[in-house]
């Protein structure tokens, strides 16, 4: 039959023939085609199937103090993780793995089933290469390692507040860590291996791209003062039994902060049961009402004028003073009931410096206040930072004016008001704050007289010095300025103040001859007993300013005098030994 149909029609037995050539001819040179001209293809599918990227960790940055001691490294931990599939396989091994993971046995089966069906799983994160070479060593089917980066604070709790932490992936999520995180980062690498259809390694091929470590990034504080202020405050809280407590200490000539500590801290080595009150840093987030703190500035704004000079004097007597319904009071009274500016200064007399206040107009105190940077971000780009709040009036009456001179109605961060008193201490200019350590100094805008910045030098060194001053403010063979302030702390949720709660605060910069270091110490809500500035902010400042200036090398500007010698054991000849 088949003859027959080929006789009668063969033109279509030969079209078929020549089909089936074609076909055969065509897969031949596609077969040909792929395995030597476009052998790419068939490569690049095998690849698909089978090669894989691998991301290789970057080597985070390290931050180091202005001396170049280490604050935050980062060393190399080993992470587990299974393919529960391929681990299925090998379920009389799980209660070994366990055990060698320090895992709960039922809680890790209980897992691993909820993860049957998936390809990959987080066994546990962070070991140490020694901890996690000796669970590979168990040859536990489905069980592989990764390289990471786990972030380590040598100084621990002292410099929490400032560096910030990372998360478990080596991201920055608080501090400098978090604000400076594209620079510290740095970019991962990829490494190209071979796996089975299963996920396993078979072969490491090449490096593709090789991973570029973070950058240093150098701060402006100095750990041996870091350290210091840590220690005094922790002392000071723990005596006075407060609540909190911030230190702020700033380098006059530079702008650097040098120190910046708060109480409670945590360890960011340690993050388990963390409590986020104590992860604030209060020295930027916390705002309050600085109290007479702000009597320098406000004095400062008088003298500016031209209307007022220290000499001046004002009638403070009985040591009160009615504005409408509200009674403005006078801690301590005035001998013979008149002061003179420094006078109003050294007894912190509400009613003598409302009453220059209510001459000069709150305008003009607002102004200055706004110039030393109140009210305004200080540049530090630090994450949380508060700005306060320094309000405006279009009318200034006398309760608000009042209220503003001696420092209330308005709220500051711990770092404005060192700032502030550092401005006092450079004569008036004002630098911009910085963390990262500068390699020159800014030229800063002047904001305040030079001449009415020194005067009020003078002024606050008497306030420190003077007989009835703050005297545990003072610092041995250091002139120091400064001003105490104590201030009641506003209700939460309702109008007016607490009772018998206030915040204790002392700023000030020395040596006042050639200012070098300016300070601000607040602590929160002491309940010993004292709670003046001048009684439990003071002596912190004394400490920690005494230790500073030492540690700095800066010169003495208050020795004693040389004691004068003296002829004694004189001989037949009149010459004598002089002692």
């Amino acid at each position: 039959m088949m003859k027959l149909e080929g006789a009668l029609y063969p033109w279509r037995f030969r079209l078929v023939l020549i089909l089936l050539a074609l076909m055969v001819a065509t897969i031949a040179w596609r077969i040909v085609d792929l395995h030597i001209f476009d052998h790419d293809f068939l490569k690049g599918q095998g690849d698909a199937r089978s090669m894989r990227h691998i991301p290789i960790p970057a080597h985070r940055g390290l931050i180091t103090d202005r001396n170049g001691e280490p604050l935050a490294v980062s060393t190399p931990v080993t992470t587990l993780w299974a393919n529960p599939k391929e681990l299925a396989g090998a379920r009389d091994q799980w209660a070994t793995l366990a055990k060698a993971l320090g895992q709960d046995e039922k809680a890790l089966t209980e897992r691993l089933e909820q993860l049957a069906g998936r390809e990959f799983a987080y066994l546990v994160r962070g070991l140490t290469p020694e901890q996690g070479q000796a669970v590979l060593d168990l040859k536990i089917p489905g069980v592989y390692a990764l390289e990471e980066f786990r972030r380590f604070y040598p100084a621990g709790e002292v410099t929490a507040h400032v560096l910030g932490f990372t998360d478990i992936d080596d991201h920055g999520r608080e501090g400098m860590e978090l604000a400076f995180d594209e620079w510290l980062a740095g970019v991962p690498g990829k490494r190209q291996v071979l796996k089975d259809r299963r996920g396993r390694l078979i072969r490491d091929v090449q490096v593709v791209q090789n991973a570029k470590a973070g950058k240093t990034l150098a701060l402006s504080i100095d750990l041996r003062l870091q350290y210091l202020a840590h220690r005094e405050l922790r002392n000071a809280i723990t005596e006075v039994g407060a609540k909190a407590g911030t230190l702020v200490m700033i380098d006059v000539k530079t702008g650097e902060v040098l120190a910046m500590v708060n109480q409670p801290t945590y360890n960011p080595n340690n993050k388990r049961n963390l409590n986020p009150a104590a992860m604030r840093n209060r020295a930027l987030v916390d705002v309050f009402e600085p109290g007479s703190t702000m009597k320098p500035l406000s004095m400062s704004a008088a003298l500016e004028t031209g209307r007022w000079k220290p000499s001046d004097r004002v009638e403070v007597a009985p040591g009160r003073l009615q504005i409408g319904r509200y009674t403005i009071r006078d801690v301590s009274h005035a001998e013979g009931g008149v002061l003179d500016l420094t006078g109003i200064l050294i007894k912190s007399s509400n009613v003598g410096m409302s009453k220059v206040a209510f001459d000069i107009g709150g305008a003009s105190i607002h102004s200055l206040m706004q110039r030393v940077g109140f009210g305004q971000d200080t540049g530090l780009s630090f994450p949380g930072e508060q700005v306060g709040n320094l309000p405006s009036h279009r009318e200034w009456r006398k309760a608000e004016t009042a209220t503003l001179s001696y420092g209330y109605g308005l709220s500051v961060t711990a770092v404005q008001l060192a700032h502030a008193y550092a401005t006092l201490a450079n004569d008036g200019r004002s630098l911009p704050l910085a963390l990262a350590r500068q390699e020159q100094a800014p030229e800063g805008v002047q904001v305040i007289s030079p001449n009415v910045a020194k005067t009020m030098q003078g002024m606050l060194q008497q306030v420190v010095e003077a007989p009835g001053g703050v005297f545990r403010a003072k610092v041995p063979g250091y002139h120091v300025a400064g001003k105490s302030g104590t201030a009641r702390k506003a209700s939460v949720g309702a109008k007016g103040y607490k009772e018998k709660s206030y915040r204790s605060l002392f700023a000030g910069f020395a040596p006042t001859s050639a200012p070098r270091i300016a300070m601000a110490v607040v602590i929160d809500e002491p309940s010993n007993g004292a709670y003046f500035g001048g009684l439990v902010s003071a002596p912190v400042f004394g400490r920690v300013m005494a230790g500073a200036l030492r540690l700095m090398n800066v010169a003495p500007d208050n020795l004693p005098p040389p004691a004068e010698t003296k002829t004694v054991n004189k001989d037949a000849s009149g010459k004598g030994e002089r002692i």
